[in-house]
This record gives structure tokens, C-alpha cells and sequence, in this order.
């Protein structure tokens, strides 16, 4: 541990690019103090002090993944803008999210879609690791017979058509996309 805490940050994330997880946690633990600097900022907040400092460091995180030494910033300053873009938009999204019915919901999809918005750093990685679990989950999750039936039901074809595709009649159809609801409702991203 102490060879890796003599590294630059560049150096670390020279390492960590080849999975090297050691210089992973030692960049990470170089820059927890930031995390908790920038996370203080908002104690005034709505949200607290541990979920504050949990948002800052998925910042890092995302600054870790995304950063590109050619871009001409450092490191540093990359973070502590990641970080700090990461604790505000979760400050947004709480302020939002309080005040909206559930049903008036826009998922990150159709906002990203709809309106053309560019990701920030923390939010591509954070679809990222959605997709992925929601990859999992489809595929490990569901028989064959319910993601066929789930692709064609996204693709908007009717409970008939997929009925008459997959050589089913339409109640089973209708079966399948209520046990693909029930295990789609406990996925969490």
C-alpha cells in the first residue's frame, strides 16, 4: 500500500485502467477528505450528512471512470467538479422529487430522449450500471419464453400478435407480462 500511496494521480489511474484495485482504493481514500469537503458545503441541506458524501463519492467514482488526461485538466480539479456535480444534481432531484406525484414521473430515458440533454459524467455512469443490471436481470431473470414475448410487447406489438408469433393464445401472453412486471417491480437500480 504505501509503494501505491507514492504514485501520482495519473499514475493511479494508469493502474486502476488495468483493474488494479489496490490503486484504486488508495485514489479513492486520497480523495475522501474532497469527497467530505465538498459534501459539507450543502450540511444545510435537505438531504444528510452520510447521503450527501455517499453522492459525492459516486462523483468520484464517475470521475474516475470517465477522466481523460488528454482533455488538459487535472485530475484534481476534474473530481472535485464531478463530485460537486454529482452532491447538487442529487440536491435537485430531491427537491424535485418531493413535490411530483409519482404518476407525472419522466423516466432518464425520455427526458434524455425528448429533450436532447447532454449526461454529466456521474449520470452516464450511473445509466451505465442500470443498464447493465437491467441486462442481468433479463437475461438471468427471465425464461425465454418471457423476454421474446417482453421484446416483441416493447417493439408494440398487441397481446394477439405476440399470441399469434409465438403460436400462444393471449391469456398466456397476458400471464407472461405479469410475471415479467413482478420481477421487473423488485429490480432497483
Amino acid at each position: 500500500m504505501s509503494d501505491y500511496s507514492l504514485k501520482t494521480d495519473n499514475e493511479l489511474l494508469s493502474e486502476i485502467k488495468t483493474n488494479d484495485k489496490e490503486a484504486m482504493l488508495v485514489l479513492i481514500e486520497r480523495y475522501r477528505s474532497t469527497v467530505e469537503a465538498i459534501a459539507m458545503k450543502y450540511i444545510d441541506s435537505p438531504l444528510e450528512k452520510d447521503d450527501l458524501v455517499q453522492e459525492g463519492m459516486i462523483g468520484l467514482l464517475a470521475a474516475i471512470n470517465s477522466y481523460k488526461s488528454d482533455k488538459g485538466a487535472k485530475f484534481v480539479t476534474y473530481a472535485s467538479r464531478c463530485i460537486n456535480n454529482s452532491v447538487q444534481t442529487a440536491l435537485r432531484k430531491f427537491s424535485r422529487m418531493k413535490d411530483i406525484p409519482q404518476s407525472n414521473l419522466v423516466t432518464l430515458e425520455e427526458d434524455y430522449f425528448d429533450n436532447q440533454v447532454g449526461l454529466s459524467a456521474e449520470d452516464e455512469y450511473l445509466a451505465k450500471e442500470s443498464v447493465f443490471t437491467l441486462t442481468e436481470v433479463l437475461y438471468e431473470g427471465l425464461s425465454r419464453f418471457e423476454n421474446e414475448v417482453l421484446r416483441l410487447h416493447i417493439v408494440g406489438c398487441s397481446y394477439v400478435e405476440i399470441a399469434e408469433r409465438l403460436g400462444k393464445n393471449p391469456k398466456a401472453i397476458d400471464n407472461a407480462i405479469q410475471r415479467i412486471r413482478k420481477k421487473l417491480d423488485g429490480v432497483t437500480f
